[in-house]
């Protein structure tokens, strides 16, 4: 039995669909990658997951139980924590005062009698490596803190299932490859992930199973090695047509596109072109 199971959620703002009828799954103690263009509806899919959207149709189970109408606060007493692209944090607290806070919501009246040193608190903060940020005020701290700082509050609450939207944001290379460890290790402790994120070494390093939207629709489910061999992302990410025609893509695009496909195409500065992808490569 799946962890989570979205089946046929679909989102529409007046005229709009941000989310297209998608399903997709995560299983205990793995890594699955969101990925998909600019507003292909990731986030949205994401509001939906956590409570935040309401779908104009379909339904989210989790942890056997349908959730769809089920309030923020109780998903997350059942398990679920999540990370925004948005960083929001207590400036005027320090990095452990930000996460005793997350212990002490979520613990509710229990929190009342807990001691006033709580080691969990220590043990997060070593956790994601902010040790030697612990004392300092949360508005102080480079980006790429504040980000460990999230994460640290999400496992705060002690979740099943964390939800992560462009949790690598912020952090340098050294510190990306350390936040895929912590990962790693988190998947390995029976943990499920489900991770939004455009850094695609990442992705492509840690994630067991990666689903691909375009337009709000899921066009592609697989491993890494299966996503970048499949055609109908080669097409989303890289804009070439049936006819194998070369078409202008922006650095951004492409450099990203490269990354994905592993096939060590250059990124000109205006112009990447890309030869007919023959049928019997999906």
């Amino acid at each position: 039995m799946a962890l989570l199971e979205v089946d046929g959620v679909t989102v529409r703002f007046g005229g709009i669909t941000a989310v297209n009828d998608a399903s997709l799954q995560v299983e205990p103690g793995t890594i699955t990658g969101l990925i998909g263009p600019n507003g292909a509806g990731k986030t949205t899919l994401f509001n939906v997951v956590t409570g935040l959207q309401a779908p104009t149709s379909g339904r989210v189970r989790f942890r056997n139980a349908d959730i769809t109408t089920m309030p923020v606060d109780k998903r997350a007493k059942r398990g679920m924590g999540r990370t925004f692209q948005r960083l929001e944090a207590f400036g005027s607290l320090t990095v452990r005062e930000n996460v005793q806070v997350a212990r002490d919501i979520h613990a509710g009246a229990r929190s009342w009698f807990r001691r006033r040193h709580d080691r969990r608190v220590d043990e997060l903060i070593d956790v994601v490596g902010l040790r030697r940020y612990a004392d300092n005020r949360a508005d102080a701290v480079p980006t790429g803190v504040a980000r460990l700082l999230e994460m640290a509050r999400t496992l705060a609450i002690e979740p099943s299932l964390v939800l992560l939207d462009e949790p690598s944001s912020g952090l340098d290379e050294a510190e990306t490859e350390s936040f895929g460890q912590l990962l790693q290790n988190l998947a390995g402790q029976g943990t499920a992930v489900l991770m939004v994120e455009h850094d695609m070494d990442l992705v492509m390093g840690v994630c067991d199973l990666i689903h691909v939207l375009e337009f709000g629709k899921v066009i592609a489910t697989g491993t890494p090695a299966e996503i970048r061999s499949d055609r109908a992302v080669q097409a989303a990410y890289l804009g070439f047509g049936d006819d194998g025609a070369a078409v202008s893509v922006p650095d951004d695009v492409a450099a990203e596109a490269t990354a994905i496909l592993g096939a060590g195409v250059p990124a000109s500065e205006t112009t990447l072109t890309i030869p007919a992808v023959e049928a019997d490569q999906r």
